[in-house]
C-alpha cells in the first residue's frame, strides 16, 4: 500500500531503537527522509546509516535529550519544519508510591511526558498548517487506558498530553494536520526486557515468572513485534490518513477490555 507521502521529512524522537525506530523504520519504507532523534550519539549514528543504506532515503540525526529545554532547541535547530513528527521521550515508566513523590518528582515526568511533546508540536505546527500537510504521531502506553497503581507520575503526565492534544485537534484538522496516539502494549523491546527484569528484581521472583504472567495477560499470547507498531504509525501518517484526528489508538493484543 503506497500511503502517499513519499518525499516528506520526518522527525522521530527515540528513533535509535525500539518502537521509535520502528517507526522511522516504516517511513523510511515509504520513501520519506528521517531526521533520529535519541541521547546515543553511536546507537543514532548506526541506525541511521543502517536505514539509509537498506532503504535509499536521506537519513540524518541529533544525540539530545528531548526532555530538557536545550535538547528540544537543538532538535528544532536542526530539523525546523518536518511534515510529519513522531513524539517518543524514550523515558522509561518506573513505579513510585504517589505518597513519596516530591515536586520535582512530579515535574520531572511532566516535562518528559506532557510537556515537552507539546513544544515540539507547538513548534511545528504553524508550518505544517502553511504547508497544508502534517502528521503527529505521539508514542504512549496503553495503560492510560486503565491506569495502574504506583503511576500516577507517569499516567498522569501521558493523559495530561492526551487532553492538551484533545483540545487542539479541531482548529488543525481543516489546515489537513492532524494528532493521533498509539497506546501500545508489550512490545519486545529493549525497554521491555530492561521493565521486566526490574519486575522480577523488585518482586523477588524470575524473569520467567515475569514473562509468564505478562502473556497471561496478554490475549494475543505473545509479545508483540515492535514493526506492528511502526506500521500502525506509518498509516497515521499517510496522505489518506487527514480524517483521522485527536485520536488514543490502542495496540495492546486484546489486553485493554474497555469499548471506547
Amino acid at each position: 500500500m503506497d500511503l502517499g507521502i513519499r518525499g516528506r521529512h520526518a522527525l522521530v524522537c527515540g528513533g535509535s531503537k525500539g518502537l521509535g525506530h520502528a517507526a522511522a523504520e516504516a517511513l523510511a519504507l515509504e520513501g520519506v527522509s528521517v531526521t533520529l532523534i535519541a541521547r546515543s550519539a553511536d546507537a543514532l549514528e548506526a541506525a541511521a546509516r543502517d536505514l539509509s543504506e537498506r532503504h535509499g532515503v536521506a537519513v540524518d540525526f541529533v544525540a539530545a535529550d528531548i526532555t530538557t529545554p536545550e535538547g528540544r532547541q537543538a532538535v528544532l535547530a536542526a530539523c525546523p519544519n518536518p511534515d510529519i513528527l513522531v513524539t517518543n521521550p524514550g523515558m522509561r515508566q518506573t513505579p513510585a508510591d504517589f505518597r513519596t513523590l516530591t515536586r520535582e518528582d512530579w515535574n520531572l515526568w511532566f516535562e518528559a511526558h506532557c510537556f515537552s511533546s507539546l513544544e515540539l508540536i507547538q513548534k511545528v505546527v504553524p508550518g505544517m498548517c502553511e504547508r497544508k500537510f502534517g502528521r503527529i504521531v505521539n508514542i504512549s502506553v496503553s495503560n492510560i487506558k486503565f491506569p495502574q497503581v504506583n503511576f500516577a507520575h507517569s499516567h498522569g503526565a501521558r493523559l495530561a498530553l492526551s487532553g492538551a492534544i484533545a483540545s487542539m485537534v479541531r482548529e488543525l484538522v481543516p489546515h489537513n494536520v492532524v494528532i493521533n496516539s498509539v497506546l501500545p502494549g508489550f512490545f519486545d523491546t529493549d525497554a521491555l526486557q530492561t521493565n521486566l527484569h526490574g519486575h522480577a528484581a523488585r518482586g523477588n521472583t524470575t524473569y520467567e515468572a515475569i514473562v509468564a504472567d505478562r502473556l497471561k495477560m496478554t490475549p494475543a499470547g505473545r509479545f508483540a513485534n515492535p514493526r506492528e507498531c511502526g506500521d500502525l504509525i506509518a498509516f497515521l501518517c499517510g496522505a489518506n490518513a487527514g480524517y483521522i484526528t485527536g485520536q488514543n489508538i490502542v495496540n495492546d493484543g486484546g489486553v485493554y477490555q474497555g469499548i471506547f
